[in-house]
Formats: structure tokens, sequence, C-alpha cells
């Protein structure tokens, strides 16, 4: 494949720009997939580097099933109201409301969990693990495996993105964010069920 064909491939599989795509291309020696992992590292970094920046546009996506007896609201913000407007930005927010329908966290992020939760969820696990006839430092194990369990399927974001497994929600937005070069945060969301 020529050059110019994979760089047009490239940009298309990643929405990179197309000079990122050429160093990228370069580095990896030509190599499509090599250089599709180098834009995937260095949009990481990237997305590393906004994730200070303040957040003052956004929207508000909803999501009805078609039921009618499940709903979903989130606040989605980023830097500017240009993004906010973009097709990117907006299929993010409806995907996470999906996400959100489907998967069901309760929280944003693991430091929203309130400590009486956290609390209550430990000593269950402790009640469970009374009668076990295993030594205390294993007990104390598996009892700190569970709530760390707990605290990633409670909070969205370090929920596996249910589109895609191999990712969390939090990796695929800071795809987003490297693609767009905003910060992008989830504000708040609420999930309604009948």
């Amino acid at each position: 494949m020529e050059n110019v064909e994979i760089l047009k491939q490239l940009r298309e599989v990643t929405g990179v720009s197309v000079t990122q795509c050429q160093k990228a291309l370069k580095e990896a020696n030509n190599d499509f997939e090599k250089a599709k992992e180098i834009l995937r590292k260095w949009g990481s970094s990237f997305a590393d580097k906004k994730i200070e920046r303040t957040t003052k546009q956004g929207i508000i996506e909803s999501y009805i099933h078609s039921n009618k007896k499940l709903g979903v609201l989130l606040e989605i913000r980023c830097e500017t109201d240009f993004v906010a407007k973009s097709d990117d930005f907006k299929n993010l927010a409806h995907e996470l409301a999906l996400h959100i329908a489907g998967m069901n966290p309760q929280y944003v992020k693991e430091d929203e969990i309130p400590a009486e939760i956290i609390e209550k969820e430990k000593q269950i696990y402790i009640e469970q693990m009374a009668n076990s006839e295993k030594p205390a430092n294993i007990v104390g194990q598996i009892i700190e495996g569970k709530l760390s369990t707990f605290k990633k399927e409670s909070c969205l974001l370090s929920q596996p993105f249910v589109k895609d497994s191999s990712k969390t929600v939090e990796q695929v937005i800071k795809e987003i964010i490297a693609k767009l070069g905003e910060n992008i945060v989830v504000r708040r969301f609420i999930k309604y069920d009948i």
C-alpha cells in the first residue's frame, strides 16, 4: 500500500490530525498497526495533560428506552461551545447515556463513593468470610479484592465500556479528549427506572 493510502486510512480510523498520523507512521516505519498503537499511546498522554483544564461548556444528554420505563440524564462538560456542538462529543454523550442505562453505575468515579457505603460493603464481606477456614491474611486479601471489584462495578469511569470491553469508560473518554483536543468531564448522571 502506498504511503498516502496508509496515511489516509490511519486518519479515517483514528480521527487524529494528518500531522500526528504522519509522525506516527514515520516512527512506525509505515506499519499501519504500529502507527495506530503509537497514536493511542500519544492520545493517552495528551489527554492526561488536558485533565486539569476548566470545563465550562457541555450538554445534557438524555436517553429514554423504547418501553418508556427507563431513562438517563447525563451532564457532560468540555472546554468550548465549538466542541460541545461537535458530532464526536454528542456521540460520546449518547454512548455514555446508553452505557449508564445498561450497566447501572451508581457514581461517576471512586472518590464519590461515600465512606459509609464502603464500610457497609466491607462489613458484608467480613460476615461472608466469618466461617471461612482461610488464614486471616488471605481473608483480608479476599475482602480487599471484593471491595476493589465493588468500586469498579459501581463507578462509571472504571467500568468496562459496554461496546468494547477491552477499554474502560475512562479510556474511551481519553481517546475523544485526544481527538478533540479538549478536556471532557462527566459531571453527573441520574438513571430513572420503573
